[in-house]
């Protein structure tokens, strides 16, 4: 397979899933290299994701690593397998790859959870909402850059409101539902547009109220998006220079916890509803 110049973070993640089952077995690159007679800097570029696997290489490298776990080997053989050219590949060269990086891993969840403190969650947002937000950005985009990052947003809700929706849930500070990202008519259909789709059954929203006691949460901001199995789960954050995609086991579990402690202190769905419904009758 010809080496890639620009692998894509689904590309990185099936490497360094195929790294860490390799060092567990205590095993070299070069170990790996025999197996499959090629050299260690082939194994490198499999696991740094320049190079592509196939199916075979996949499965003997798990067994000759004694990885037992059937789901978590045919979660990895869907990732060096896919050949999905999703709607996202439009936008490349466009946008930054994170961009695409993100649209491709919700494509591929098999559930998400949202914790927002000062923004409505981008998968909830309407595009009067969206592009209120990223008309913010300084130094200012041109026009153009920012309907194409609009677009790509809406196109990103195919994955809660297409054919074959995940389960979504979110957890929204009251904080992110008052700020008037846009005027008060903006504000008004945004709080309408999450209300609404927190009535759909695979959407649930809960809300955390400003008068909650004992709440130190507030640094808690994640989008947690589920793989085919919890390791391939990926927990994503913002970061001072761009959108961070963290995979470590031990990582993953914490934020598993963070995200039900905040659910568990966060409104019921239906009192969650109400609370939404009556902000956007005082707006």
């Amino acid at each position: 397979m010809p080496r890639r110049q620009e692998p894509t973070a689904r590309q990185e993640r099936l490497g360094a899933e195929l790294r860490k089952l390799r060092e567990a077995a205590g095993l070299k690159g070069r170990d790996a290299a025999a197996l499959l007679g090629t050299d260690s800097a082939q194994i490198s570029q499999i696991e740094f994701g320049t190079a592509g696997v196939s199916e075979e290489r996949v499965r003997r490298l798990a067994a000759h690593y004694s990885c037992t776990d059937n789901a978590l080997i045919a979660g990895l053989v869907a990732m060096a397998t896919d050949r999905t050219r999703g709607w996202w590949e439009d936008f490349r060269g466009l946008l930054p790859t994170s961009f695409l990086d993100l649209a491709e891993l919700e494509h591929h969840a098999s559930y998400r959870h949202d914790i927002e403190f000062l923004t409505v969650p981008g998968l909830l947002q309407t595009e009067d909402y969206a592009r209120a937000v990223f008309s913010y950005r300084v130094p200012e985009l041109p026009k153009e850059d920012t309907e194409l990052r609009v677009r790509h947003r809406m196109q990103r809700r195919t994955v809660l409101e297409g054919a074959d929706p995940i389960p979504y849930e979110a957890v929204i500070h009251e904080a992110a539902l008052r700020i008037r990202v846009g005027d008060r008519a903006a504000a008004r259909a945004q709080l309408i547009h999450v209300l609404r789709l927190s009535e759909v059954d695979h959407i649930t929203v809960r809300v955390i109220p400003f008068d909650l006691d004992s709440f130190g949460g507030a640094w808690s901001a994640m989008m947690y998006v589920g793989g085919a199995v919890p390791q391939l789960d990926t927990a994503v954050r913002d970061a001072p220079h761009g959108t961070a995609l963290i995979d470590s086991e031990a990582q993953l579990g914490a934020f598993r916890a963070l995200f039900r402690k905040v659910e568990t202190v966060s409104l019921d769905p239906a009192r969650s509803r109400d609370f939404i419904h009556k902000l956007a009758k005082e707006l």
